[in-house]
């Protein structure tokens, strides 16, 4: 049987002006699976996360939420959904019960059940002490946690979440990562997540990585790793670009020049470490080896640092 499908992006396009955000990403998210969009900020993650929260009209292409087009049925699509925002969208000056119950009734939940279930996401996110306090008074992790127990509440299918670590520390990070999987477990809820951060997508079923408005990759963490062929060395050189047309040269290796030292990918590569440093010795100044990863992945695709542009630059 062929799983459904929670969410399915085609050919999505999105302008602003004559600047393309988005150019054509294309993929689907089974129900239940947990999703990263992941890419360097000013990438068209946000742009695209807008898009599926119904906030943002696409110039081409489509998107649908449990078969729902997000541009011709918002508001069936935005009764499936749960969203977290990646700036606070807490009211500071009410209660963390209070965030709840004006949220609730939003979507129409009324009375004794409103007040039943808000209490609920309270005590399961770990809040209950602290129900009556001003949201203000919350530290930036636990008011992450209003706002998934606040998304929640009206128990969406979809939960979307634009940066959801961001300004977090690990442990935290880790918290959040163990409640994604509980949902899923419990509610069997979806959850499709943007992030700069590769711990935050490594945790995930799934990775799609955006560049320029791009999909330049897609896969399970792991199967996208192998796909970098081999281990990494770096080699920090006096001439970098003069010490590439010797490698080439040499062991016909096409090395990428990055940030001032040399990458090489090759299978068994720890291998070559002694002959490189044999062969050019007053040349090479240190060489690292490490396992792919998917900061890898990203520079093995794209040929560029994955380097997060300022917040606010582009969306």
């Amino acid at each position: 049987m062929t799983a459904e499908i929670a969410l399915e992006v085609d050919g999505l396009r999105h302008a602003y002006g004559e600047r393309l955000a988005l150019d054509g990403p294309s993929f689907r998210v089974a129900r239940g699976e947990i999703f990263a969009l992941l890419g360097p900020n000013g990438g068209g993650k946000t742009t695209l996360f807008r898009v599926l929260a119904t906030l943002l009209r696409p110039t081409g292409g489509s998107a649908r939420v449990f078969g729902l087009r997000v541009d011709e049925a918002a508001s069936e699509v935005r009764r499936r959904i749960g969203v977290v925002f990646q700036h606070p969208s807490l009211d500071p000056k009410l209660t963390l019960m209070e965030n709840l119950i004006h949220h609730g009734r939003l979507y129409g939940m009324r009375g004794g059940r409103l007040r039943q279930e808000a209490k609920a996401q309270i005590e399961r996110f770990g809040l209950a002490s602290r129900a009556g306090e001003l949201a203000e008074t919350l530290s930036g992790g636990l008011q992450r946690r209003l706002e998934l127990a606040k998304a929640l509440l009206p128990a969406p299918d979809l939960l979307l979440l634009d940066e959801p670590s961001a300004g977090l520390d690990p442990g935290v990070r880790l918290d959040l990562a163990a409640e994604f999987k509980r949902l899923r477990s419990e509610r069997g809820t979806t959850v499709f997540l943007t992030t700069h951060l590769m711990e935050e997508a490594e945790r995930c079923d799934r990775v799609g990585i955006l560049h320029e408005g791009r999909l330049v990759a897609l896969g399970r963490p792991e199967e996208l790793r192998r796909s970098v062929g081999g281990e990494v060395l770096m080699i920090q050189a006096e001439d970098p670009s003069a010490l590439r047309e010797k490698l080439r040269a040499r062991f016909g290796w096409e090395a990428l020049v990055l940030d001032g030292a040399l990458r090489v990918e090759l299978p068994r590569a720890h291998a070559f470490i002694s002959p490189v440093i044999e062969a050019f010795p007053g040349e090479v100044k240190s060489i690292t080896l490490g396992r792919p990863t998917l900061e890898d992945v990203f520079v093995h695709k794209t040929g560029r640092r994955f380097a997060p542009a300022e917040e606010g630059s582009a969306p």
